[in-house]
């Protein structure tokens, strides 16, 4: 049965916004009211709140899939719709917001923090909303926006002072129920711990917190045993401790080769970018189990060859309590360093930040893609893909305000400047998405010009007719319908009077 949890993928869905509402007042006496309709409520959005009382994600590996509220339909009489109500869902502290393809999102390290991981859909306007001095009644309203809908990751980190690191049966499970109040599983074989074990240490006037990391073995750092699995734990600590085993009975291993080791697939593990390598931060090395005379001798003879490396070596027994005060306090003198540098670089002034104004930034993009009927010219822009989220298609009248709109915004000074002509394929979106057939709102005879600059075409020659022009082709039209029909009439009596001939000698042969 699984009892701890630190990675899952949560499928989400935010709540949709409401729809506008078409409405128009309607009162005794008051034919011509005008319109009243109301606004859509906004969908609810999905909030991480990072909860310290929550230790494991093993709620969302059971129930991945999420959804927050929509919002409530505009009505009339001016009313608006209700707001979806946000879904809430409370993380462990130390847990990071990934995007599926491995994008950081948010590093929720601070008790309370809150992040909208899924944003909610907006309401659409009513026609109240779009009223305007030339658009006295609209006839429609703006649709609500769908809210975000995907997958995001979530993959707990914990947050401790120091992180223990070891062989499986090493002791380490053992070294913070000695050190501090925490309870951990405990028992002599590999693997008994699972997940990550936190104790709290207090030693002296220092007060910090240490995490068991489990199940590092030789190939960890590849996905072999648990240790892949956990080390991205040690991340957030500031100082490591190596707990080794000096009464092991496994043939082939002693403190040395297992420091070797460990030592090996920490330097293989790729921290995040910004953060210390894993063997650049204070190590400390605990001999464990001396109270078995064998390991006591053992590490009384490896000692000086760890110490020639540069660890300061503390020889402990968890068993006995023995050695455990001075560990503790070395740690201790390790971690109010490393907050007294945080602190320090915290206060340092910031570098002063100065804003240049830019130039204006253009809401939307233009790509021209090929097809197999000639080019497509993609729209691409939050602004674009909204307003046609935003469009009943259904209605005339909200597809004119959607081409409005688009006109405004430039799109299609953009597109003619492409190369777009009346017809061409146009799509608004990414993906499959809506497709027009262009058709230009041309307010002037410039936007068609597109002779080299001196060349301009409206300086041509008027080609325009005169009157007398006109009259002379006038007459020219009459005169050849004329000889056109006065040449019917010959045709028509020549083929009379061969017919009588044809009746008179007929007549003749029978006399």
């Amino acid at each position: 049965m699984v009892t701890f949890v630190d990675r899952v993928t949560l499928h989400l869905r935010a709540g949709k916004g409401g729809n506008g509402c078409v409405s128009v007042h309607r009162e005794k006496f008051k034919p011509l009211g005008g319109p009243d309709g109301g606004k859509g409520g906004d969908g609810g959005d999905i909030v991480l709140v990072a909860d310290p009382q929550t230790g494991t994600l093993l709620s969302y590996h059971h129930s991945p899939h999420r959804t927050s509220q929509n919002g409530g339909f505009g009505m009339g009489d001016h009313r608006s719709g209700y707001d979806g109500e946000d879904l809430e869902l409370p993380v462990p502290v130390g847990t990071v917001v990934k995007t599926t393809d491995g994008q950081i999102l948010a590093d929720m390290v601070t008790p309370g923090e809150r992040y909208i991981v899924a944003a909610g859909g907006h309401g659409g306007l009513g026609n109240a909303a779009l009223a305007t001095p030339k658009r006295k009644a609209p006839g429609f309203a703006l649709l609500g926006t769908p809210g975000f809908e995907g997958d995001v990751v979530l993959e707990l980190k914990t947050v401790a002072d120091v992180a223990l690191v070891g062989f499986p049966s090493a002791g380490k499970s053992s070294l913070i129920a000695a050190i501090s109040s925490a309870r951990p599983k405990i028992a002599d074989y590999p693997f008994t711990t699972l997940h990550p074990n936190l104790g709290v240490v207090q030693a002296g006037d220092s007060r910090y917190t240490v995490a068991d990391v489990p199940g590092l073995i030789e190939g960890a750092s590849e996905g072999r045993g648990l240790g892949l699995q956990f080390l991205r734990h040690v991340e957030r600590c500031s100082a490591l401790l190596h707990v080794l085993d000096c009464a092991t009975l496994e043939p082939g291993r002693d403190p040395i080769s297992d420091l070797d080791v460990i030592l090996a697939e920490l330097a293989a593990y790729e921290v995040p970018e910004g953060q210390v390598p894993l063997l650049e931060r204070p190590q400390l090395i605990a001999l464990n189990k001396i109270d078995v005379p064998e390991a006591r001798e053992l590490a009384d003879f490896v000692r000086p060859e760890l110490e020639a490396r540069g660890f300061r070596v503390f020889e402990i027994s968890t068993v006995a309590h023995e050695g455990l005060r001075p560990l503790t306090f070395a740690l201790g003198e390790i971690v109010d360093a490393h907050r007294a540098e945080l602190a320090a670089a915290a206060e340092a002034p910031k570098e002063r930040v100065v804003i240049r104004p830019k130039g204006a930034k253009r809401d939307f993009e233009i790509r021209v893609e090929g097809g197999s009927y000639g080019n497509i010219y993609r729209i691409l822009g939050e602004k674009p893909v909204r307003w046609v989220q935003q469009t009943d298609f259904q209605n005339e009248e909200a597809v004119g305000y959607l081409a409005d709109r688009l006109e405004k915004l430039g799109v299609e000074d953009e597109l003619f400047r492409l190369g777009a002509v009346r017809g061409s394929t146009v799509v608004i979106g990414p993906g499959e998405s809506i497709v027009f057939d262009w058709e230009p709102q041309l307010s002037s005879a410039a936007e068609l010009i597109t002779s080299p600059r001196g060349l301009d075409s409206r300086f041509d020659p008027n080609t325009r007719r005169t009157t007398s022009e006109r009259r002379e082709q006038y007459h020219e039209r009459m005169d050849a319908k004329a000889a056109a029909r006065a040449e019917l009439e010959e045709q028509r009596l020549a083929t009379r009077a061969a017919a009588g001939e044809d009746v008179e000698e007929s007549g003749e042969d029978a006399r």
